[in-house]
């Protein structure tokens, strides 16, 4: 049993499991092995979580949370939406080069474990994509960008620019080209989403 001044609780769990896959990998990111990491029994840490799966799916989502907080604060800054839009992907890029380029082995582990955990990823996306469809709307009702239905064109700048900010991309990252490449794509995105109206903005 956890010692009284450190009650067991699910955030201590995710931590050492977090703790477990930085020293072995995600292999390890087991009920029994996470439990042995904090010297309790394995009935102990499933009186929290259930399964392995859950257990992985709540590592995940744990690490996914850590990059959401400024995104959310890009998107909801007063300012126009182009440049709103812009912050909300220049933070998603940063911080997943940040991640990559501290702790790569940890961020190649979370990789292969968001890949095993489908629905956290999806879940994942789906915010992303909706908070630059809450940006693309307020573009739309500024006259900023041309009439356009923002879920469909939050989720194709979404995918148009996953190269830049998907894990899977990650060894791409390093190209000293990536920068200028974005940029390309990011003025033809905005030239699609103005219209003529927004061609010399």
């Amino acid at each position: 049993m956890a010692p009284a001044e450190f009650p067991l609780t699910r955030e201590r769990i995710l931590a050492a499991a977090e703790a477990v896959i930085r020293r072995h990998g995600p292999a390890k990111a087991t009920v029994v092995d996470v439990a042995r990491a904090l010297g309790v029994s394995h009935a102990a840490v499933y009186r929290h979580v259930a399964t392995k799966a859950e257990l992985r799916d709540l590592v995940v989502g744990r690490w996914v949370e850590t990059i959401m907080p400024p995104l959310r604060a890009a998107v909801q800054a007063p300012g126009p939406a182009p440049l709103r839009l812009r912050r909300m992907f220049d933070t998603l890029i940063a911080a997943k080069r940040r991640r990559a380029a501290e702790d790569p082995e940890l961020f190649a582990a979370y990789r292969q474990l968001a890949a095993e955990t489908p629905s956290v990823a999806a879940v994942h996306v789906a915010e992303l994509a909706a908070l630059a469809a809450q940006v693309i709307r307020d573009g739309v009702d500024q006259g900023t960008f041309r009439p356009v239905d923002p879920e469909s064109a939050g989720r194709a700048v979404l995918m148009a620019t996953s190269r830049f900010h998907h894990p899977l991309h990650a060894a791409e990252w390093a190209d000293p080209g990536l920068d200028a490449a974005f940029e390309e794509v990011w003025r033809l995105l905005m030239d699609g989403l103005a219209g003529r109206q927004g061609q010399d903005q």
